[in-house]
């Protein structure tokens, strides 16, 4: 780094850090706010979950009379019920409404259906757009399942027929899932925040680079100072990395005492969060901060005010988060070919880290290199721009 250079980057971390706007944005907003949100509404979830599990279902039934037996199966197996005596159309307008979050239906048909060696009609009234009734719904239904194979195997037996008749396949599942491998279906989004917190924390910066100085007059007297316009860009990009790194590092150690909060162990889960895979992550999203830093600079540099860079950078700032989302809704795995997509392989390799995966060496340098160099390409477009004339119109 030359002199000018570094007396560019003093200059810019000095009077933003005096900056009540960039500390409040960058370094509390960008930095606290995703931690606080994202564990307020994980530790609501996975409160509501385990809640779920652990509580009796309670399960309105009309008509329960005609079923003796199951009304004992059910009660035997944790599910209080509570008798009323509606019709298909009440019980369905009463689930709705949300006035009863499930209805069993059983019909004067069902005693007789059994008897007989048929089918026993049942209904289960649910409301599937409801999540917090989804889980109980789904208690329900496996019980009723459940239920219904014991009746089945009954029958067969009185038959003098083995039940591994209607069990042709000895279906048995080994989960490889570890601890904290499953607490990815929670923190997964994380890695959104970090970057988006990372993108905040030089937002500011990027902007006073060239629209800030061009609204405030400041531009044209800096560019004739006996400089190279490269050095003073580069200073300026320089101070912002630093903001974005600072930036980054501040909101994982947020994340990590957040996440020490959130009751994930009550789901079977545990994060794999501590300081060592806090650093290594640092280390892996690191190389994103010269690239963000470039493609703000490089947008800003088109814009004439500070409210027009202010509007174009809001919505540029989630191209790179684009493909972290989509990531996380597809689940997608780690691949060589997806390590040279900047953000996603930070994404693929930070999740990676958490889960406690083991990472090939050639992935970490393969998303390493295309990021520097997406970074070096954005930068050296930014300082192209900056020696144009028309920078000060």
């Amino acid at each position: 780094m030359s002199g000018a250079m570094r007396t560019v980057f003093l200059k810019e971390v000095l009077e933003n850090l005096r900056d009540r706007r960039v500390i409040l944005s960058a370094l509390l907003f960008g930095v606290l706010f995703p931690p606080l949100i994202f564990g307020l509404m994980t530790t609501r979830l996975s409160s509501h979950a385990a809640q779920a599990q652990d509580e009796p279902l309670e399960l309105v039934v009309s008509g329960a009379h005609h079923a003796p037996n199951l009304m004992r199966f059910l009660q035997e197996n944790g599910v209080r019920t509570t008798p009323a005596e509606l019709t298909p159309e009440e019980a369905m307008r009463a689930v709705r409404s949300g006035e009863r979050e499930i209805v069993l239906l059983l019909d004067e048909a069902y005693g007789g259906k059994l008897q007989s060696g048929e089918s026993a009609p049942v209904e289960l009234v649910v409301d599937s757009a409801d999540s917090q009734a989804s889980t109980s719904a789904e208690r329900a239904r496996r019980l009723l399942e459940g239920y219904g194979h014991q009746l089945a195997a009954l029958r067969l037996l009185a038959r003098g027929i083995s039940t591994e008749v209607i069990a042709p396949l000895d279906v048995r599942t080994l989960d490889v899932a570890t601890p904290a491998g499953r607490s990815m279906l929670v923190l997964g989004m994380m890695t959104y925040f970090c970057l988006m917190s990372m993108l905040v924390g030089g937002f500011y910066l990027a902007i006073d680079t060239t629209a800030g100085e061009r609204e405030r007059g400041s531009l044209e007297p800096l560019l004739s100072l006996p400089v190279e316009r490269g050095t003073l860009i580069g200073g300026k990009m320089l101070a912002t990395a630093a903001f974005m790194s600072m930036s980054l590092l501040l909101t994982l150690a947020a994340f990590a005492v957040t996440i020490a909060f959130i009751p994930l162990e009550r789901l079977g889960m545990s994060a794999n969060f501590g300081p060592r895979v806090v650093l290594s992550m640092f280390g892996v999203m690191l190389p994103f901060v010269p690239l963000g830093a470039g493609l703000m600079t490089v947008v800003a540099s088109f814009t004439r005010s500070y409210r027009e860079a202010q509007s174009w950078l809001s919505v540029v700032m989630f191209l790179p988060i684009a493909p972290i989302m989509l990531a996380v809704i597809s689940g997608t795995r780690p691949s060589a070919a997806l390590m040279a997509i900047p953000s996603l392989s930070q994404h693929l390799l930070a999740t990676s880290l958490m889960r406690g995966d083991a990472i090939p060496v050639q992935y970490i340098a393969i998303s390493v290199a295309t990021t520097l160099l997406a970074g070096a390409v954005l930068i050296a477009l930014a300082i192209r721009l900056y020696r144009r004339e028309a920078i000060l119109g």
